[in-house]
């Protein structure tokens, strides 16, 4: 399929995921996705390493997190939420923010404070569409890039997937 129509199916998709997230977003809603060192993240199936790189320094997070404005905090949750259906790319997860709303610094901020591994949202979204039809490999990984993965993260997660 051409990148037109790709961009028809992922709009679907993304419209799905709206209703999704949105109905399960309530103000007192505790995030399913802890920002420390010490948590695991549920983005991933329990097999799969996490593609959330824990905080390094855990005092600089607590700062940070301590110091959100509100509108910083619910970009952040939504970006969370977001994460847990489905993977991004750093740019494609931003776009949907500022799509739902949230500033350009708003959503920058929810997307960097999360720590996100993004090769292995890579591998993960290439993996989403390989469940839902066949790609050749050059294919995918055009795909990938298409999304907004570097070219360095769409080769490593079309390489995950065995292809």
């Amino acid at each position: 399929m051409g990148r037109a129509r790709w961009g028809g199916v992922m709009a679907g998709v993304i419209a799905t995921v709206v209703m999704v997230v949105g109905c399960s977003v309530s103000p007192s809603a505790t995030s399913s996705v802890e920002t420390n060192e010490s948590s695991t993240s549920s983005r991933s199936a329990p097999d799969e390493p996490s593609s959330v790189v824990p905080q390094s320094d855990e005092g600089a997070l607590q700062e940070d997190m301590g110091g959100e404005t509100p509108s910083q905090e619910n970009a952040r949750r939504a970006a969370e939420n977001y994460l847990d259906v489905m993977a991004f790319s750093r740019s494609g997860l931003i776009d949907q923010l500022k799509y739902e709303g949230f500033s350009k610094a708003d959503a920058e901020y929810a997307v960097d404070v999360l720590r996100v591994d993004w090769k292995e949202q890579a591998a993960k979204k290439a993996q989403e569409y390989l469940d839902s039809m066949p790609f050749s490999r050059a294919g995918l990984i055009d795909q990938l890039e298409y999304e907004g993965f570097s070219s360095a993260e769409a080769e490593y997660g079309v390489s995950r997937t065995g292809l």
